[in-house]
């Protein structure tokens, strides 16, 4: 009995989020300056390490941006990393175990900060949020940190992590009380909503995109609220005016690409993704620990990236069937009695065939004439579809008489058609 409460225990945690714990010891790797390149990177752009973050991540396509707040007020985008490991599918996290990176607008708070994490380094991006629990979902520590493995959360290489840490240890350190997470199914462009238009998540995945635009027309942190099972983004009436006049303009491009034949998809993951420049590397690792990316999860399903399935008009798979005449086509191909070595004898040009004597003609053809072609096989020699296989024959002194006979005279019936 105590043996399986602790399997079902240990089968929890399995199924759990990423379970991030905190290493015993007293590890420095949380205060790893922000590299010099990078560092260089911010001066050209008017930021400095002091200014406020804002992080915004991609599922599909396993990219995770950093923004910082200019000397003009304004985000500008910092930097983007490639997620070394997502797990689950495109669409939101709803339950304890999905093994699904949430969707939605979160804040991150100091306290949210792991410098201990026993995945390098980590932050929790604050699931559930106001929304998700809205909705009655649960689950937690769904988090971004180092080492290439995934059970809900956004797997960093140790490297990247630790950059984005100290990226953010020095906003804090500023007086940054929080950062918002922006987390997308994928880039909120008029191909992608197109493409996605009639999956199931597509009215979530639209009010997104609100905030979406509104972030990307006022380069502010969005002000968000919850009410009525959605997102409300609070921003001036310029702002709004704008974001409207956006949204419009993308919903004429979706149109525009429907009427050119863009098809609706949907994309199947084995269990999340990984960036394209880790794919090689990740399917060379087999689930060991690499040298470059830590612990690799789940290799085989990332080594391809997801299945794309075509939907028909009702957002249901599309399933792919031969033509009907294309089927019967391939069904005469076939015949009931496989012909006999005298089909094989047919095989000469017609021209240099003996006629068929009266004993060879059908009984149903003396009686009724070339009524009885309506009911006969196609006019194709038989002989050419046997040529195919000559070898598959056999010699003709192994045929029993019976057999040889039937064949003769379906011989003398296939001959008489090419004639007539």
């Amino acid at each position: 009995m105590l043996k399986r409460i602790a399997l079902a225990a240990s089968l929890a945690l399995a199924l759990a989020a990423c379970q991030d714990e905190n290493l015993a010891g007293g590890s420095t790797r949380h205060l790893s300056p922000i590299p010099p390149a990078t560092m260089a990177l911010m001066s050209t752009k008017g930021m400095s390490k002091n200014d406020p973050i804002l992080i915004r991540a991609y599922k599909k396509e396993s990219e995770l941006e950093v923004w910082k707040r200019g000397s003009n007020g304004k985000y500008a985008l910092l930097k983007t990393y490639p997620i070394c490991r997502w797990s689950g599918q495109l669409g939101p996290k709803t339950r304890e175990g999905d093994r699904q990176v949430p969707e939605g607008f979160y804040a991150v708070t100091p306290a949210q900060m792991n410098p201990n994490s026993a995945y390098y380094l980590s932050f929790d991006t604050g699931y559930p949020n106001a929304y998700d629990r809205s909705f009655g979902r649960n689950g937690g520590d769904i988090m971004v940190h180092g080492s290439c493995s995934s059970r809900g959360c956004f797997a960093m290489t140790d490297q990247n992590i630790a950059e984005i840490y100290a990226i953010a240890r020095e906003s804090f350190a500023s007086g940054q009380r929080a950062f918002q997470f922006q987390s997308y199914p994928f880039r909120m462009t008029p191909e992608n909503l197109a493409k996605h238009r009639l999956d199931t998540n597509i009215a979530f995945w639209k009010n997104l995109k609100e905030g979406s635009d509104t972030f990307e027309i006022s380069k502010e942190e969005v002000q968000v609220s919850v009410a009525n099972r959605r997102y409300q983004f609070n921003a001036d009436s310029e702002v709004a005016s704008a974001v409207a006049q956006k949204q419009r303009h993308d919903e004429q491009e979706v149109a525009d690409l429907v009427s050119k034949g863009m098809k609706p998809i949907k994309l199947v993951y084995h269990d999340g993704d990984t960036h394209e420049s880790f794919r090689t590397a990740l399917a060379n690792a087999s689930g060991v620990t690499d040298t470059k990316l830590g612990f690799v999860s789940r290799t085989e399903g990332i080594a391809s990236g997801p299945q794309q399935i075509a939907l028909d008009d009702s957002g249901r798979e599309k399933i792919e069937t031969p033509a009907p005449a294309l089927a019967f086509a391939s069904m005469k191909e076939v015949p009931a009695e496989a012909p006999k070595p005298k089909v094989v004898a047919a095989a000469q040009p017609a021209a240099s065939a003996p006629a068929p004597s009266s004993e060879e003609t059908p009984f149903y053809k003396k009686m009724f004439g070339n009524v009885a072609d309506l009911f006969s096989a196609p006019s194709q020699p038989a002989a050419e579809s046997v040529q195919a296989a000559p070898a598959a024959i056999a010699p003709a002194a192994r045929i029993p008489a019976k057999p040889q006979k039937r064949a003769d005279a379906a011989s003398g019936l296939k001959l008489a058609q090419v004639r007539n």
